[in-house]
Parts: structure tokens; C-alpha cells; sequence
């Protein structure tokens, strides 16, 4: 990995299946940590603010600060700040996404607001989703944290932000504009917070059509491993490669 200064690093799949960290990820973490390397952890998961999911990593054995995740919700309100200071906005989401809007001096209404934004929930009502659709035909700008249509739940897969934003897309006929992976959007607002360039930083990832492809349309150099969704034999299914290909996160040399 030479001339790697800077790491990208996504949670799910990468660092952690489920409730259990993935064997070697605390170990490369806290590597990072002892040398001084930057690093950002990468999720799309909207749910949760930089403080839930530091807690949740201490309670699996990885201790990490808070400014040192970096989530959909967090990219998502970077942007609306840098459009439209101070604005207004509709939410389906969590504390997530709504903390870090409140955090930026947004204020959050069902009163013509400019955005109606959706992210993770657990929540979704008829009621609410009808009122977004009534405000984007209204004239609200239609925001969505990312375009996963699936995820992890209790008992099994959920539908997650892009199945709900498909449904009000479908009902309004307005595309929502997807801030999260594979944007690569997502990816030069965690090299600025990094203060890092991209040809000295990589992007672990366990998914080709999310972490790769961001990392590389970012022109980050790519390291897939193979712990999470993307298998070895998809690989060659995609336009573009990642720049390694590891079995996972113990064994990226740095």
C-alpha cells in the first residue's frame, strides 16, 4: 500500500458483520491510531448519530472518537448547508439525520419547507409519506441520504432509504437527489475533512457498486475485501476494478 496516507473506511461488511466486529478490524484500526494515520469510518446508514455508533463500536472492542465517522445523514446536511444556510426541511428519519440538521441551525416543518428529506427510519407511516409526496408536488427539492434499497434489521433484510424514496419518486415523478454512497460527493467532503488529497488516500469497501465505484470515480485508489456483500467471482462482472483485492480488513498492510 505504498503512498497511502489516508484511509476511507466502511462499517458494514468492513469492520463489522452485524453486532460482531469482523477478526483484525480493531487491530487495524487501533494500528491507524497508533501511527497517526487519518482515517474516516464510512457508513450510509443514516440512523444514527457519530456518538451512537462510537458507542456501539467501544461496546464490540473498537474505541474510536466520534469526529472519526462519517455518515450519510452528516453528508447529507453538509450539503443542504452549502446550498440554502439556515433552511427549512420535512424529515423521515431518525436521530441521525435530525440532530445534525437541527446541529447546522435547520429548522424541521411540514410548513412549506424548501427539502423534504428521507433517510433510515423505523417509523415510516402512510401519513407521513403522503405529506412528502403533497409537499414535493408543492414544490419542496426532494433529498434522500442514499440510494440503498436493502439493509440489515432485526430478523433479516429491511427495505432502507432507496425503496422508501422509490416509492414518493413513483408517486411524484420527481428523481430524489442521493447524497451517500457511491456519490462521490460523500467521498471529497471526507477528504476535505481529512485534509487529505486523493491520490495519497484509499477506500476500503465491501461493495462494487458503492464503495469502489465512489472511490473510484473520486480517484481514490480502491482496496475490496471480501468479508461483506461483493464475492470474488462478481468481481469481474463490473467496468471497473478495485486497485487490491483482500480476503479482509487483516490483511491491508500499512
Amino acid at each position: 500500500m505504498d503512498g497511502v496516507k489516508n484511509y476511507l473506511i466502511d462499517m458494514d461488511g468492513v469492520l463489522l458483520w452485524g453486532s460482531k466486529l469482523i477478526p483484525g478490524a480493531a487491530d487495524f484500526v487501533h494500528k491507524l491510531q497508533d501511527k497517526g494515520i487519518p482515517f474516516l469510518i464510512f457508513t450510509n446508514n443514516s440512523l444514527y448519530t457519530p456518538r451512537d455508533l462510537q458507542m456501539r463500536l467501544a461496546y464490540m472492542g473498537l474505541n474510536v472518537s466520534a469526529d472519526s465517522i462519517f455518515t450519510s445523514a452528516l453528508a447529507t446536511v453538509q450539503f443542504l448547508h452549502s446550498q440554502r444556510p439556515g433552511g427549512s426541511a420535512f424529515v423521515i428519519g431518525e436521530s441521525g439525520l435530525t440532530t445534525a440538521l437541527h446541529d447546522v441551525g435547520y429548522i424541521l416543518t411540514s410548513q412549506e419547507p424548501e427539502y423534504v428529506v428521507i433517510g433510515e427510519t423505523t417509523t415510516y407511516s402512510f401519513e407521513r409519506l403522503a405529506l412528502a409526496t403533497r409537499l414535493i408536488n408543492g414544490g419542496a427539492r426532494f433529498i434522500a441520504t442514499n440510494p440503498d434499497v436493502m439493509g440489515p434489521g432485526e430478523g433479516g433484510i429491511v427495505p432502507a432509504t432507496g425503496a422508501v424514496a422509490a416509492l414518493v419518486r413513483a408517486a411524484t415523478g420527481v428523481q430524489p437527489y442521493f447524497v451517500g454512497k457511491p456519490n462521490p460527493l460523500m467521498m471529497r467532503m471526507a477528504l476535505r475533512k481529512l485534509n487529505a488529497h486523493s491520490e495519497e488516500s484509499a477506500m476500503i469497501g465491501d461493495r462494487m457498486d458503492t464503495d469502489i465505484v465512489a472511490g473510484t470515480e473520486s480517484g481514490l485508489r480502491t482496496i475490496l475485501v471480501l468479508s461483506g456483500v461483493t464475492k470474488r467471482e462478481q468481481v469481474e462482472r463490473f467496468p471497473y476494478r478495485p486497485t487490491w483485492i483482500l480476503d479482509s480488513i487483516a490483511d491491508v498492510e500499512i
